[in-house]
């Protein structure tokens, strides 16, 4: 809480400090300088603030990797964290030297075809603005890489997954986002999705569902992990800490403060407080449906599937939440929550092993979500159009409908050839004794927690006839090589 309170009292000061700035400069300038038009000075004081609000939610959405790196890890078991928390921060330290010099001219460099943009490779520019709108598309595409993590979590090759997260972060992530956002970077091209009218304001498909269906395809190419599947059967494999998962969750969904209402990347006319409202409202609504259905369902209210509700209405709202109304915001929150628990247990039980609901999240409720920008879009935000529901006919949908099907060819395409290629070169997937053992003392050659902790919870997997069959000796002798003095 005090750490929510010291964020808004220095973004305010800093505002203040700004724009008191440039009134001070006015007053003191001298005559002939005050006969000049008005606009001027103001015009460059908004600007000056416009950088401070884009660098202010880019520092909310880099927040957002500790988010994901908190559910993921409590979500799945303790003799992996160390590596699950390694691929979080790897990948966006990866896709930033990718995205920088490569990704950002692929995505916003000057785009005459309509595919792929052809220039400012190895960025660089001398305008402050640009800066902070180039730190804010990094974080973006970090969030697209870190969403591949927790569905293949468990079970994947440290090395591979680093190989998959420069493919993704060079290609697969900026490419597509070509086709949608190009022309935000006003360098005289646009996307052919663009030009249909394919509307994602903040990246329910360009960020969200690219990561989820690539997600999907590191999931079937991996496979599922040991102990998994009985008899085709899917059998739970909890996570270790529930409370890390949801703080996790909390931190995720104040960064999406950033991720949404940053995207206006301007304070005046940017309707940032408006698109919070209704991001706030999904992600609530989300959660309360979530709850029901696995009341319901289950017979009890279940934490994890509670918090990837509220995430599926956070997903799912961030292409229209612009462009739909306060109550259309709770609505697709509440079909999201919903969808979310439907759409993980389906993938279990069809066989596809994804520990943290990842490919439902963000996969399925990244589509769902820009199919309702079709669906609940008011009138008069482009063009005179609106959703279907709204009296808009099927205008504004089709274009939604060919944007989701494109992102999903594209991603899932693309990412399948490259797990494949990767498979059948260096591998993807560790032993069955490293797996069974844990990634963090054999990837990284530590452990996330004290060993007996870890070693506790190995004896607990061999002890309800799964497939598991290391011994804790030997396992004991793998932790000694580690820190002989634990043992």
């Amino acid at each position: 809480m005090k750490r929510k309170v010291l964020w808004t009292l220095g973004a305010s000061l800093a505002i203040f400090v700004a724009m008191s700035a440039g009134a001070m400069a006015q007053e003191a300038a001298p005559a002939a300088v005050a006969e000049a038009p008005a606009a001027a000075p103001e015009s460059a004081s908004l600007v000056d603030v416009d950088t401070l609000w884009v660098c202010l939610a880019a520092f909310l959405v880099f927040w957002m990797q500790a988010g994901f790196a908190l559910v993921e890890t409590g979500l799945t078991r303790a003799k992996n964290a160390g590596n699950i928390c390694m691929k979080n921060l790897m990948d966006f330290c990866i896709g930033t030297i990718t995205f920088w010099a490569v990704g950002f001219g692929l995505m916003f460099g000057l785009n005459s075809s309509g595919y792929i943009g052809t220039t400012n490779f190895l960025y660089d520019t001398t305008d402050s603005f640009q800066w902070g709108f180039f730190i804010f598309q990094t974080v973006f595409c970090a969030t697209a890489a870190t969403i591949v993590s927790g569905a293949m979590a468990e079970r994947t090759k440290f090395s591979s997954y680093l190989i998959y997260s420069v493919g993704l972060t060079l290609v697969v992530y900026p490419i597509f986002g070509s086709w949608v956002w190009n022309g935000l970077a006003k360098s005289g091209g646009a996307g052919w999705l663009e030009s249909l009218g394919f509307r994602d304001f903040a990246g329910s498909t360009v960020v969200h569902s690219i990561g989820g269906w690539a997600a999907l395809a590191g999931a079937l190419t991996v496979g599922p992990r040991i102990g998994k599947y009985i008899e085709g059967k899917p059998r739970p494999i909890p996570g270790h800490n529930l409370p890390m998962a949801i703080l996790g969750v909390f931190i995720l969904w104040l960064g999406w403060f950033g991720f949404n209402p940053g995207s206006t990347t301007a304070i005046k006319g940017g309707s940032f407080a408006y698109i919070a409202v209704t991001t706030n409202a999904s992600a609530a609504a989300g959660a309360v449906m979530a709850l029901i259905t696995t009341w319901l369902w289950f017979g009890k209210p279940d934490v994890s599937y509670t918090g990837n509700g509220v995430l599926a209405g956070l997903v799912a709202i961030t292409a229209g939440c612009d462009c739909v109304s306060v109550p259309s915001a709770f609505i697709i929150g509440a079909i999201a929550g919903v969808l979310v628990v439907v759409i993980c247990t389906l993938i279990d039980r069809a066989g596809i092993d994804d520990p943290v609901g990842a490919i439902g999240v963000h996969g399925c409720c990244g589509a769902f979500g820009t199919i309702a920008v079709g669906l609940f879009m008011k009138e008069g935000i482009v063009d005179g159009k609106a959703g279907l529901l709204m009296g808009g006919g099927m205008t504004q949908l089709m274009p939604q409908l060919y944007g989701v099907g494109a992102a999903f060819v594209w991603s899932f395409g693309v990412s399948f050839a490259m797990f494949q290629a990767i498979k059948y070169t260096v591998g993807i997937r560790v032993s069955a004794e490293e797996e069974i053992e844990g990634l963090d003392i054999h990837e990284h050659g530590s452990l996330a927690y004290p060993p007996m902790f870890v070693a506790d919870e190995l004896v607990a997997g061999m002890s309800d006839n799964s497939p598991a069959t290391a011994t804790f000796s030997g396992y004991k002798s793998r932790v000694a090589l580690s820190d002989p003095a634990s043992i």
